[in-house]
């Protein structure tokens, strides 16, 4: 049992800390912005196909180099000529912009690409296990894994908080017309800011895309969890991002992980039920087949008891 525990809590941090490199992004850009980016999981998916196409001619570092840089610049591009010209009409015409933009790049991705998944690989020098539990191996890129998504957060917490950029940066939020009259173009702050929240979501799909593979889905398949934690961590806030990625991902392994029963879980909750209800189908239920609901549940839970998210400081 204690072994199960351990592996499922190292699988809950890889999950967590690769949910946090993807959400880090969407928390920098509404942070600095106050868009919420629909489009942001499609960035991650550019960031894996861009990589696998690199990787099989330079390499696996040269994808990881090049692609977030590329698919940084597509970001930066698309807020210049796009993003910029609807804010002024408000909100709800960015989120439409931004939700028909994910639908085109899925679309150009099949186009370029095709609809097949692709055989995206990890580099070979991580082909060894970096230690062994109870008979179980933890491989060496999963611990590249953790070890890229600790260095994303620690460089942006120092950013934001530490350096002269950063201040340029938040002080553009909230006294636009101050920073431009001290000689600091606000527009092409923006657009970096963007630019780098995207490239950031880059290097979360060439680091993920070959754990969880490479096919035009996989911006669907995280799309709406990366939302559930920025809304969960608190929108805006780069740590409580952190720590949600983290809860979605230890309360999805230990789940996985688990063998309770419907039964055994109402059981434990206190709660009575009859087996020979009409609906008694339910009682078959487990854990792992009710993993998914999971972050939605503890999604809702958080709303209720915290509506702003568990670090937000932002009311918009």
């Amino acid at each position: 049992m204690s072994e199960v525990f351990i592996f499922a809590t190292l699988n809950g941090l890889v999950t967590g800390l690769l949910l946090f490199m993807l959400a880090s992004g969407l928390t920098l850009i509404f942070s600095m912005m106050g868009v919420l980016n629909f489009a942001h999981a499609s960035f991650y998916m550019l960031g894996a196909y861009f990589a696998y196409t690199i990787s099989g001619v330079i390499g696996f570092w040269g994808g990881l180099l090049f692609a977030p840089l590329i698919v940084g610049a597509i970001g930066a591009i698309v807020e210049r000529y796009g993003l910029r010209r609807v804010h002024a009409s408000g909100h709800v015409a960015e989120l439409v912009f931004t939700f028909g933009l994910a639908f085109l790049i899925e679309e150009l991705v099949q186009f370029f690409w095709g609809r097949d998944t692709k055989n995206y690989q990890s580099p070979e020098i991580f082909d060894f296990a970096l230690f062994s539990l109870f008979g179980q191996e933890f491989s060496a890129y999963r611990g590249f894994m953790i070890f890229i998504a600790i260095a994303i957060f620690a460089g942006l917490y120092v950013v934001l908080t530490r350096s002269r950029v950063g201040i340029i940066i938040q002080a553009a939020i909230s006294h636009p017309n101050t920073v431009a009259n001290l000689g600091h173009n606000v527009p092409f702050i923006f657009m970096c800011v963007f630019g780098t929240g995207t490239a950031l979501a880059g290097i979360a799909g060439v680091i993920a895309g070959p754990v969880l593979t490479t096919f035009p889905g996989m911006a669907t398949v995280l799309g709406s969890i990366v939302f559930i934690i920025v809304v969960i961590g608190g929108l805006g806030s780069l740590p409580g991002a952190l720590i949600a990625s983290l809860l979605v991902g230890l309360l999805q392994s230990y789940a996985i992980a688990s063998d309770v029963g419907m039964p055994e879980l109402l059981t434990l909750l206190g709660i009575s039920f009859d087996r020979n209800h009409p609906l008694n189908d339910l009682w078959t239920l487990n854990l792992p087949q009710i993993a998914p609901v999971l972050p939605y549940l503890l999604l809702v839970l958080v709303l209720i008891f915290k509506p702003t998210g568990l670090m937000g400081n932002r009311e918009e």
